[in-house]
Parts: C-alpha cells; structure tokens; sequence
C-alpha cells in the first residue's frame, strides 16, 4: 500500500488514515502479466469503502487474467465533499500512469473500475479528467489522468434525479449542493 501523496494531500482536514489516500498495489503475476492496469473504486455511499468484495477479491480476479491492479482508498464524506475523492482518483491514475516502468505496465492501457459510488467516482474520473503540467515539480503531477477505458458496475450515475441515490448525494456534496454542481457531477 502506497500512499497518493507525501508530501501533502491537498484539501487534507487533518494527519490521521482518513486524511491520506492511498492504492494497494495487487501486481499480476509475471507470467501472465499482460501491461494492463485497473484502478479500483470501491463503492460505499461516499461514507464507507467495501475493500474487500468490491476492492481486494476483484483485484485477485483482475491478477488471474494478467491485469495489475491497484485498489484506491479515497477520502470520504461526511468528512470531505467533492472534489477531494476526484481528486484522489485523478491522483491514482496519474500514479499509475507515472510508475509504468515499475510494474511493467502499458501507459496506454490504464482503466478505471468502480461500484456503485465508485462507479460514480470512476465515471467522474473518466469525463472530469485533466492532461498533465509539464511544469509541476511533482513528477506524478506531470502525467494526465485520463483513463483509457471504463469498467462502471451498478455506478450511481446521476445526482440530479429522483432515482439516483440521495445518501451518496449528500456525503459528496453535503446538505445544499448548487443545482450546478449536482448537474456537473450526474
């Protein structure tokens, strides 16, 4: 497990584990490892994760096909709010995409997966996505986060309707989102 930033986590509201996002890192075996790689989302309302049926276990079948995977623990509501999980999931994708030299691993061939409220997330990586600064003096900052590829499983796909799903609503954007900002993120 690796942590997404050392030297500071933007918008951090404090120093403790809920603070500091991270990724576990499930290599593929070098046998079958093909140079692709999957960022994991798992879901969770935006208040909790489900690391092991939506993270750990889908990152091992991810392993047996050859894929590298990379499980992301990002930051939660009621704690934080968006942007701070995008944030997290731009961060992984720019790890990823900076390390390929690593784990061997194809810059070109960088997905996202998400469940549920990560599926959200992942769905907002994959559209809200930023090229690099070639100027940054963080190297990971260099790189874009845009995926090339996304795998969404029962994603909450929209805030802004009466079927999307009102609790990961509020632990993303807190009690009275602009009805700009819910219509940005849906």
């Amino acid at each position: 497990t690796e942590l997404l930033w050392v030297k500071g986590v933007p918008l951090a509201a404090g120093d403790e584990e809920v603070d500091k996002p991270t990724v576990t890192i499930y290599p593929a075996p070098a046998e079958t490892a093909n140079g692709t790689s999957v960022v994991i989302c798992p879901g969770g309302a935006y208040v909790h994760l489900a690391m092991d049926h939506e993270g750990r276990q889908v990152a091992e079948w991810l392993n047996s096909i050859g894929i590298t995977a990379f499980v992301l623990k990002y930051r939660l509501g009621p704690r934080y709010h968006h942007p701070a999980p995008l944030m997290d999931a731009r961060r992984a994708i720019r790890f990823v995409r900076a390390n390929v030299r690593r784990w061997n691993l194809d810059a070109g061939k960088i997905r996202i997966l998400g469940f549920s409220a990560g599926g959200h997330l992942a769905s907002t990586a994959g559209t809200h996505c930023e090229g690099g600064d070639p100027n940054a003096a963080d190297a990971i900052d260099r790189v874009g986060c845009r995926p090339d590829f996304m795998i969404l499983v029962y994603p909450v796909i929209s805030l802004s309707t009466a079927y999307g799903h009102s609790y990961s609503k509020l632990m993303l954007l807190g009690e009275n989102p602009s009805p700009d900002l819910v219509e940005l993120l849906s």
